[in-house]
C-alpha cells in the first residue's frame, strides 16, 4: 500500500481507583510477583501478550473501556486491593533478622556491577544465564532487605530477537526500546536535574546519563550514552548488548566501570562492599583507586584498600568467555588513566596479563580484588586451575578462588499453580526456603493432587508449543498438512506423553546435538506407540557464533525429518517467558555439557524446583544436587578418553538412561493413571532443589563468606587514615624485591622409620635476603600419598624461628609421630602478614 505510515497511540486516562497500576508498573517487583502481572493480564490478555508483558506500554495502549469495566467489576477490584495490600506489606519488610546481625542499613551498602540484568522479558537488558543470575541476585537482595544497589547499562536495542526460517537458519532482529517504555526514571541530582556524567575517551568526552529502576527494596542504576550531546558513534555505545567490535566492548566496559563508580559518588552513595559480577566491570577498580589517590594515598596503598573491599565472581570456564583486549586498543583508552594513577602504562597493562596475549579483564579483576569465587564446587576448582598464573607459586587447589554455588529466585520461576498448592497445603512455606527438613512435608501432598498440578502445567506448555510452532511454520510457508502432522501428537489434552526439554544458549560445549549421536536409536525410542515421548528444544546462538547457529539448523532439520516429525520440536524466540513455561511444564530436563565447562547450569535448578526431573552430565550444580533418587546423572569420562570417544560414550549413556530408566519409570502405571514411582522421583527433585539451590541461600552464602569479610577487611585497612593499607603495600613491595633471593635448606630431618611415641624433628635454614622471620611462615605438611601421586594433607604444622645467624634464620619443630603407617611430608615457605585477606594472595611460595 503506498504512502507513509505514521504512528498514533491513543492513550487512556487511568481511573483514580486504578492509579496504583502505574505505580507498580515502575517497580520491577512485577517481574517476580505473578499476582501483580495477573491484573494487567485480566484487563486484556491479547494486548498483554502483544506488549511483551510490559506493564508501562500496556497502560498506554489499553482501551479506556477495559479500565472502566474493571472499576465496575467487584471481583477485579477485590483482587486489585488484595494485590496492592500485599505489595505494601512487601515494601514495609525490613532486613532479614539473620542479615541484620551482619549489615546495618544505615552504615553499609553493597554495590553490585554487571553488564546485563535479566529481571523479565519486558526489560530487555539481558542475553542469558549471566544476566538472569544477576537479576535473581538483585531479587533475593530485595527479599532479604539487604542494603544493596546494582549498576549496569541501559541498552536501546538490548539483545536480539530470534526467529528461525524455513531452512533452520537463525534470523536476528533488534527492537529499540525507549526509556518511557521501560520501568526506569531519570536519576536526579540534588538540584533535581537528570544526572549526567562525563567520561574521558581519546580526544573527546562522553556524556552519560543515569537512570533508576526500582526493584522492591533495592535500586538499579543504568548508564546510557544515547545523549544528544554525543556523536552518533558514541550514542551507539550503549545501543546493543554484546554487539559491535572489540573497541565497542571496551567502550561499554569503561562506561560501566568508570561511569558506574562516578554515578554512585554523584548520587551520594558510599558502598562499603563492591561486587563485580564477571570481569566486564573491572575498570571500576582503577577508577576507585584514582579516587583514593585524590585522598592522599599512593597507588599501591589505594589498591590494597580497594581490593580488600571487593568481591569478584567469575562465571565461565570457557577461555573465549573472558574479555581480552589487544595492547594497542588498551593503550588508546587507558593512557589517561595510567597518568591519573601515576603509573607507567606498561605497569598498568601488566595488571591484565595472564597466559596468552592481551589484556585480560578477568586477570585485572583477580589481581585487584581479594575475595574471588566461582559459581559451583566444580567450577571453583576449574577457575582456580585456569587462573593459577595469578598466583604462580601456589598450588592451584590452595589459591584464593573459592565458590558459591548459584541459586535461582524461587518466586520468579516457581509456577503459580505450585504456589497455590503450597499455600493450601504448607503453612508459612515462604519463610522456610532455607530449611531442608521442612520440605520433606511435600510428602503430605497426595500423589494424585501433586500429579494433577504437574499435568496442568504440562498441558499449558504443550499449548504454547502448538502456538509457537504453528506461527513459526506458517510464516515460513510450511504446508498445512506438515504443520498438522507436526503438532498432532500434542492435540489430545487427555493424552499422556513424556515431555523432555532442552533449552539454553546454543554454545557448542553445551552439546545440544549429543542426543543425535545415534539418530536411528533415538527415533526408535521416541516412536514407540505404547510409550510416546517428545523433546522440546529452544535457545539462541550469538550472532557471531556460527557453530552454535549450525546446531540450531541441525536440530531444525531433524525436527522436520520423517523419522522425527511430531517428536522433536524446535521453538524460536527463546526468552524468560518461554523459559518459565518450559521449566515448569516438562517431565525431564536434559543437560549435556562437556565436562567441566558447565560453570553452574541454573536452568536445571529452575526445572527441579518445579518438580521436573534432571537428566544431566554430573557437572556444574548437578554434581552437588544429584542425590541418586532425584534424577539421573551421566558420569563424565576422564581425560584419558579421546574427545570423540568421550562424546560417544556419554551419548550412549544418555540414550541408555532414557530408554531403560526414564521411559519405563514414567509409564509404570498401576491403574491410577500415573506412575507413583515417577511422582516420588518428582517430589525428590523438588525437595532437594528448593531449599538448597534458591537465590536466598546463594545470597546468604555471599553475605557470610564474602560480603561481611570484605567489609571487615576494608574497615581494618582503612582505619587511622589507611595506616594498615599503607603498611601492607610497603611490606608487599619489600617482599617482592627480596623474594627472588629467598631460599631454604633442610638441616635436620627424622629417620625414615619412627615409633609412634617418638618425635618428628625438623630443622630448616631459611635465607631470607633481608626479610625477617616475622615476614614468612614455614610449614610442614603431613599426609598420605593419593593415587595420582599428590599428597593428601592430613596435618599442617608451623615451624618456629629458633635463632638467626648472619641473615639466615633457623626454623624448627618437634612433632609427635601420632600418625600411623606410611606417611609423607613436605616443607614450604611463603610470605605472611596478618593484614592480608588471604595468606597466599601474593602468589609466592617455595618448597624444599
Amino acid at each position: 500500500m503506498p504512502g507513509t505510515r505514521f504512528p498514533l497511540e491513543i492513550q487512556p486516562r487511568i481511573p483514580a481507583q486504578l492509579q496504583r497500576l502505574s505505580e507498580v508498573a515502575n517497580d520491577l517487583v512485577y517481574s517476580w510477583d505473578r499476582s501483580i502481572r495477573s491484573l494487567y493480564h485480566r484487563l486484556d490478555k491479547e494486548l498483554w501478550d502483544a506488549c511483551g508483558h510490559n506493564p508501562k506500554m500496556f497502560l498506554r495502549r489499553v482501551a479506556q473501556e477495559r479500565l472502566d469495566d474493571a472499576v465496575a467489576d467487584r471481583s477485579f477490584m477485590e483482587d486489585y486491593r488484595r494485590v496492592m495490600a500485599a505489595y505494601d506489606s512487601y515494601r514495609e519488610h525490613r532486613v532479614h533478622p539473620e542479615l541484620a546481625e551482619v549489615f546495618d542499613p544505615e552504615e553499609d551498602l553493597i554495590a553490585y556491577f554487571c553488564l546485563e540484568f535479566g529481571f523479565h522479558e519486558s526489560f530487555p537488558i539481558y542475553s542469558g544465564g549471566l544476566g538472569i543470575l544477576a537479576g535473581d541476585h538483585c531479587k533475593a537482595a530485595s527479599d532479604l532487605g539487604l542494603p544493596f544497589v546494582a549498576v549496569g547499562l541501559l541498552y536501546q536495542a538490548g539483545y536480539f530477537t530470534q526467529t528461525i526460517d524455513g531452512h533452520g537458519h537463525q534470523q536476528v532482529s533488534y527492537t529499540r526500546s525507549h526509556p518511557h517504555d521501560l520501568p526506569v526514571v531519570p536519576a536526579l541530582t540534588a538540584s533535581g536535574q537528570h544526572l549526567t556524567l562525563d567520561i574521558e575517551f581519546p580526544g573527546r568526552t562522553i556524556k552519560t546519563q543515569v537512570w533508576t529502576a526500582q526493584a522492591g527494596h533495592i535500586k538499579l542504576y543504568l548508564l546510557d550514552t544515547n545523549v544528544p550531546a554525543n556523536s552518533e558513534e558514541d550514542r551507539r555505545i550503549t545501543n546493543q548488548l554484546y554487539g559491535g567490535d572489540r573497541e565497542m566492548r571496551l567502550q561499554q566496559e569503561l562506561v560501566l566501570g568508570v561511569g558506574g563508580v562516578r554515578a554512585l559518588r554523584d548520587l551520594g552513595l558510599r558502598p562499603t562492599v563492591w561486587h563485580i559480577n564477571e570481569g566486564h566491570a573491572a575498570f571500576q577498580l582503577l577508577e576507585r583507586c584514582a579516587y583514593r589517590m585524590h585522598e592522599g594515598l599512593d597507588f599501591a596503598s589505594a589498591m590494597e584498600l580497594v581490593a580488600a573491599g571487593t568481591v569478584f565472581t567469575t562465571h565461565t570456564p570457557v577461555p573465549a568467555g573472558h574479555d581480552i583486549f589487544e595492547h594497542q586498543l588498551v593503550a588508546k583508552y587507558l593512557q589517561p588513566m595510567s597518568s591519573a594513577l601515576g603509573l607507567d602504562f606498561e605497569k598498568l597493562y601488566a595488571l591484565g596479563l595472564n597466559s596468552g596475549d592481551g589484556f585480560n579483564m578477568t586477570s585485572l579483576a583477580l589481581r585487584c580484588t581479594r575475595f574471588h569465587n566461582g559459581v559451583s564446587r566444580i567450577h571453583g576448582g576449574v577457575a582456580s586451575e585456569m587462573e593459577q598464573g595469578i598466583w604462580p607459586q601456589v598450588p592451584h587447589a590452595e589459591n584464593p578462588i573459592r565458590y558459591v554455588t548459584n541459586g535461582v529466585h524461587l518466586q520468579t520461576f516457581l509456577a503459580r499453580e505450585w504456589t497455590s498448592l503450597f499455600d493450601l497445603r504448607l503453612d508459612d512455606w515462604r519463610n522456610e526456603l532455607l530449611n531442608d527438613e521442612y520440605w520433606e512435608r511435600l510428602e503430605e501432598i497426595p500423589d494424585y493432587h501433586y500429579w494433577s498440578v504437574h499435568k496442568a502445567l504440562k498441558q499449558q506448555l504443550l499449548q504454547r508449543v502448538r502456538e509457537v510452532l504453528s506461527a513459526q511454520h506458517e510464516r515460513n510457508g510450511t504446508s498445512d498438512a506438515v504443520v498438522k502432522r507436526m503438532i498432532r501428537p500434542l492435540d489430545d489434552e487427555d493424552a499422556d506423553i513424556l515431555v523432555m526439554g532442552f533449552a539454553r544458549r546454543f554454545a557448542t560445549y553445551k552439546r545440544a546435538g549429543m542426543l543425535f549421536e545415534n539418530p536411528q536409536r533415538l527415533s526408535r525410542i521416541l516412536n514407540d506407540p505404547e510409550r510416546p515421548a517428545v523433546i522440546v528444544f529452544a535457545g539462541k546462538a550469538h550472532p557471531n557464533d556460527h557453530p552454535g547457529q549450525q546446531l540450531i539448523k541441525m536440530i531444525h532439520d531433524y525436527s522436520v525429518h520423517p523419522d522425527f516429525i511430531g517428536k522433536i520440536f524446535l521453538l524460536e524466540g527463546y526468552d524468560m517467558a518461554l523459559a518459565r513455561a518450559m521449566v515448569s511444564g516438562v517431565d525431564v530436563w536434559l543437560n549435556t555439557p562437556e565436562y567441566p565447562l558447565e560453570a553452574s547450569g541454573t536452568s536445571g535448578q529452575k526445572a527441579g524446583l518445579n518438580g521436573a526431573v534432571n537428566l544431566s552430565v554430573l557437572d556444574g550444580w548437578w554434581d552437588e544436587g544429584y542425590t541418586g533418587d532425584n534424577g539421573w546423572g551421566i558420569t563424565p569420562r576422564d581425560e584419558h578418553f579421546e574427545h570423540d570417544q568421550r562424546q560417544h560414550e556419554e551419548a550412549s549413556d544418555l540414550l541408555n538412561i532414557i530408554e531403560h530408566e526414564v521411559i519405563p519409570k514414567y509409564y509404570q502405571r498401576d491403574g491410577s493413571g500415573y506412575s507413583h514411582q515417577w511422582v516420588a522421583l518428582s517430589k525428590a527433585s523438588m525437595k532437594s532443589t528448593i531449599p538448597r539451590f534458591n537465590a536466598q541461600r546463594m545470597l546468604r552464602d555471599y553475605v557470610r563468606d564474602f560480603y561481611a569479610p570484605a567489609r571487615n577487611q576494608r574497615r581494618k585497612l582503612e582505619a587511622d587514615d589507611a595506616a594498615l593499607a599503607r603498611q601492607l603495600a610497603s611490606w608487599k613491595q619489600r617482599v617482592r624485591e627480596a623474594w627472588p633471593g629467598v631460599s631454604m635448606e633442610l638441616l635436620v630431618q627424622p629417620s625414615a622409620h619412627l615409633f609412634h611415641d617418638e618425635k618428628i624433628m625438623l630443622r630448616v635454614n631459611a635465607h631470607l635476603n633481608g626479610l625477617g622471620a616475622g615476614d614468612v611462615k614455614l610449614e610442614c605438611l603431613l599426609g598420605r600419598e593419593r593415587p595420582d601421586g599428590e599428597l593428601d594433607v592430613q596435618q599442617t604444622a608451623a615451624l618456629s624461628a629458633m635463632g638467626e645467624d648472619n641473615g639466615t634464620v633457623l626454623f624448627g619443630i618437634d612433632l609427635d609421630a601420632d600418625l600411623a603407617g606410611l606417611q609423607y611430608y613436605k616443607l614450604r615457605m611463603y610470605p605472611f602478614n596478618d593484614a592480608q585477606s588471604h595468606p597466599f594472595e601474593m602468589g609466592a611460595m617455595i618448597w624444599i
